[in-house]
């Protein structure tokens, strides 16, 4: 615990001066948008690439890739499946390869904005904080669309959501089992994913297909096992303050952490709110037997 007491207690100080500095450049924004923006992601990067020093250097955790190589500095709309807090670290090994780390802008639960640190960084770095009730949002996401559609600024971005809407687990697999089924809808087609939120996802690529710089949707699929356990993820003290996470044996954790990516160009998309849905339900449909498949290969 000490040790991890000195390797995060540096990294939060410099969170709240990053807090403070992004929070500054908000009234100059209205003069100097595009600036602010490029300030403020860079002193993003440097959070974002600081806690991912101490997850994968300080504490050893080995982030395994697979799937599509994306182009360095393109922008996209990103999904991924949910299971626990290190999903984060996942689409952070993900951006630092594309050069797109300070660029990441995740819908979040608005209940965030309160939590001390994060919450105060969240909201004046622009991230979506929303409450899934894409009516209520509305304005929210007008916000944030704005700064990458408007020809004035049209900023490099990855707008990133947890499209299940939740983390997995056991249960809410059970209740989406149930859903499915009460909707008429395919289940799905492994014990790994939910169901998709398919409305904030078809609002988001409707909006941004006017963005001439975003391309692309890439879709991420989160994996870990430790031992014989699959789906098993540290938890987010664990990423903080615990050493050898990856390494076997009797001092290590044994974590395995991986992400498969594949890469879908925006013009290849349906154009219809109904085909969108579609298109993401079936995503998630390959989804569960990719991850099931990788459930097997690391049982070998």
């Amino acid at each position: 615990m000490l040790r991890g007491l000195a390797l995060v207690v540096s990294w939060l100080v410099w969170l709240l001066l990053v807090d403070i500095f992004v929070s500054a450049l908000l009234p100059l924004s209205l003069a100097a948008p595009n600036l602010c923006y490029d300030w403020a992601s860079a002193a993003a990067e440097s959070v974002w690439a600081w806690i991912q020093l101490i997850f994968t250097k300080a504490n050893g955790a080995t982030i395994t890739v697979s799937g599509d190589t994306l182009p360095v500095g393109e922008s996209a709309i990103v999904v991924a499946n949910h299971v626990a807090w290190s999903d984060f670290y996942m689409i952070q090994a993900i951006a630092l390869r594309a050069r797109m780390l300070g660029r990441c802008r995740y819908f979040a639960k608005t209940q965030l904005k309160w939590v001390p640190f994060l919450g105060w960084g969240l909201w004046a770095l622009g991230m979506p904080l929303v409450s899934r009730n894409w009516d209520r949002d509305r304005r929210e996401l007008d916000r944030v669309f704005q700064g990458i559609t408007s020809p004035q600024c049209r900023w490099p971005t990855w707008l990133i959501s947890f499209s299940e809407g939740t983390r997995y687990s056991p249960q809410k697999y059970d209740e989406a089992v149930a859903w499915c089924r009460s909707a008429q809808k395919k289940e799905p087609s492994s014990a790994f994913v939910l169901h998709p939120r398919t409305k904030g996802f078809v609002t988001t690529v409707q909006h941004l297909r006017q963005a001439p710089q975003v391309h692309s949707v890439y879709d991420l699929t989160i994996a870990y096992q430790q031992g014989n356990t699959f789906h098993a993820a540290p938890t987010m003290l664990d990423t903080l303050t615990v050493p050898n996470l990856s390494s076997p044996g009797r001092n290590g954790k044994g974590y395995k952490f991986h992400v498969h990516v594949r890469r879908f160009p925006l013009e290849e998309l349906p154009t219809t709110d109904d085909g969108l849905s579609r298109w993401l339900e079936d995503r998630w449909q390959e989804k569960g037997l990719w991850l099931a498949e990788k459930k097997k290969e690391w049982a070998l």
